[in-house]
């Protein structure tokens, strides 16, 4: 964000400022304070005029807007937000910009035309839920890179559990809501892609998909979503919980894999892992610290590293 702009709103947060004083303040002109307060009320904050000066309709938890400038006011964690209403892909972007040298950079939108998950499937976005990716530059080795998409999931099943949704993680990038015959309805999925060398990671791209305010009657079979569950959640602010826990997540590796397994539902469960052509059966017994799933099968204990994951209902 501007920083005149997040002056201008951090002192507005604090009651109404007569538009003279903010230009005394920041040493600006009185037309550049009003251009300013224009673009901001643009961004969708809530700025009126009164007697007194200047004046902000809600605190920095509590503001009615979903753009760039209202993400980044308040969030604490260091991401610049890049904000689209419509947009192919959060993660083609990201990974545009991180070609172009980005760190730090979250790219949000309101919809997407192109999502996709896994295996390039397509995965349906529309307008109301929370789609988003970020662009990371970190320095670990390449069969490190897993630990971001199990930061991702705790990130995002903190926010929903903060929301008041019963998530849980199905490894290794879902998230779900557990039903108490064993099955359970897909909240979110998180696709990690990264470019690198053998011995480094040049950048990593985390992309997060969460159904959050999508009417329950246009989801997929399997599906669910915030609103479903909850009733309509500010997506600005859920949007900042998982930025700042993913941010938490990222800068504590080392206890990631703790975090994740107090969060899953997989473990303990009877799975199928689809690794290619073959499959595997078996008890999901633990997450080695890379993020590979541990598994007991009749022909033994196996350890997978990629696959899709099912929880088999019990028999």
């Amino acid at each position: 964000m501007n920083e005149t702009r997040r002056a201008i709103l951090e002192a507005l947060a604090d009651g109404p400022v007569a538009g003279p004083d903010l230009a005394t303040r920041l040493d600006i002109s009185r037309a550049a304070v009003w251009k300013h307060v224009e673009t901001l009320r643009a961004a969708g904050f809530d700025i009126e005029s009164t007697e007194d000066g200047y004046a902000l309709d809600g605190d920095r938890r509590s503001i009615d807007a979903f753009s760039a400038p209202a993400i980044e006011f308040g969030l604490e964690a260091p991401y610049e937000v890049e904000y689209h209403e419509t947009i192919g892909s959060t993660n083609d972007r990201a990974r545009t910009l991180a070609g172009r040298g980005a760190s730090d950079q979250a790219v949000v939108a309101d919809e997407q035309t192109g999502g996709r998950g896994r295996l390039e499937r397509e995965w349906t976005a529309p307008s109301g839920g929370v789609w988003m990716s970020v662009c990371c530059r970190p320095t670990i080795p390449p069969a490190r890179a897993p630990l971001y998409t199990l930061a991702a999931a705790v990130a995002t099943t903190q926010a929903a559990r903060d929301v008041g949704v019963d998530a849980a993680i199905k490894w290794p990038n879902d998230v779900i809501v557990p039903e108490a015959d064993g099955g359970y309805r897909k909240l979110a999925g998180i696709l990690t892609e990264m470019e690198g060398e053998t011995d480094r990671v040049e950048w990593l791209v985390v992309g997060i998909g969460v159904n959050a305010n999508i009417d329950p009657e246009t989801l997929p079979v399997g599906a669910t979503s915030l609103q479903a569950e909850v009733g309509t959640i500010d997506r600005r602010t859920f949007v900042q919980d998982v930025l700042e826990r993913f941010h938490h997540q990222r800068s504590a590796l080392g206890s990631v894999v703790d975090d994740w397994r107090e969060l899953t539902a997989t473990l303990g469960q009877r799975v199928r892992v689809d690794v290619g052509t073959a499959s595997i059966v078996g008890e999901a017994l633990d997450v080695t610290d890379a993020g590979a799933l541990v598994l007991e099968t009749e022909a033994g204990r196996r350890t997978v590293s990629a696959g899709d994951c099912e929880h088999l209902r019990p028999t």
